[in-house]
């Protein structure tokens, strides 16, 4: 009986012993857990504990493409200023004809306007530029659209440019600026790139068409429109000169 009694003893220890040891190991594993939550696998910070930007976070890349803005003057350009008179030209139209400003029957002014084929700004214009002519030609201000890009790109050859007035139904005349003569004495850097003239062939307004070359919808100001508001009121546009929204004119290799 004594026996049974010292077996039963040694048994209750041994559990003890055990409880004691399982408590103490859930304890460690606890501390353990916790200690690795706050620092991560082998004691590292995680990511949401680091300070300041991640990497590559804060670089930026530098813009794509030019400025589609004029950025020369015009003294740097060389061409007309305001007041000066433009000399006549006698330029091919797609439909054949040959056009100069002395042809333009009952003019008051002439809207001619330097654009082309491809460049996307000239695109967006292309409505507002048959808009603005079917609205003032009855007015005697007829848009007169010349091209002055090299035709070494056949894209902006006369063959391209008679397929682009068809595909539009241009109502104005598209004339090449053949040998590229033209748009330099006028100092045209952009297309497209306006210049409003009077019965005199005087320059009364050099730049862009409005305020907003990717959204007519956003237009606040229609600068040629003013301008001509102007000349028929007797007074000087104001503005009178504005910088040219659009893409270098492609002068021909040398």
């Amino acid at each position: 009986m004594k026996r049974v009694r010292i077996a039963l003893s040694m048994i209750a220890l041994s559990a003890v012993v055990l409880v004691g040891c399982k408590d103490k190991g859930n304890n460690q594993d606890t501390a353990i857990g916790q200690e690795n939550h706050k620092h991560g696998p082998e004691g590292k910070h995680h990511e949401g504990d680091r300070k300041g930007p991640p990497h590559g976070g804060d670089r930026k890349g530098p813009p794509k493409g030019g400025s589609p803005e004029q950025t020369k003057t015009l003294e740097e350009i060389g061409g007309y200023k305001i007041g000066e008179v433009a000399t006549d030209f006698n330029l091919k139209n797609v439909d054949g004809s040959m056009v100069s400003l002395a042809s333009i029957e009952n003019a008051k002014g002439y809207i001619v306007t330097f654009t082309c084929n491809e460049c996307p700004f000239s695109k967006l214009y292309e409505d507002r530029l048959i808009e603005l002519h079917n609205t003032y030609a009855p007015q005697g201000y007829s848009v007169i659209a010349i091209n002055p890009n090299s035709p070494e790109n056949e894209k902006e050859g006369y063959a391209a440019m008679q397929a682009r007035a068809k595909e539009k139904g241009f109502p104005f005349a598209y004339l090449v600026d053949e040998g590229q003569k033209i748009y330099p004495q006028y100092g045209a850097v952009r297309t497209p790139h306006v210049f409003l003239l009077d019965k005199e062939r005087k320059v009364q307004y050099i730049g862009a068409i409005d305020d907003n070359s990717k959204s007519p919808e956003d237009v606040k100001v229609k600068y040629v429109e003013e301008a001509i508001k102007a000349l028929e009121a007797g007074e000087k546009p104001s503005p009178n000169l504005t910088k040219a929204i659009g893409c270098p004119v492609k002068a021909a290799r040398a």
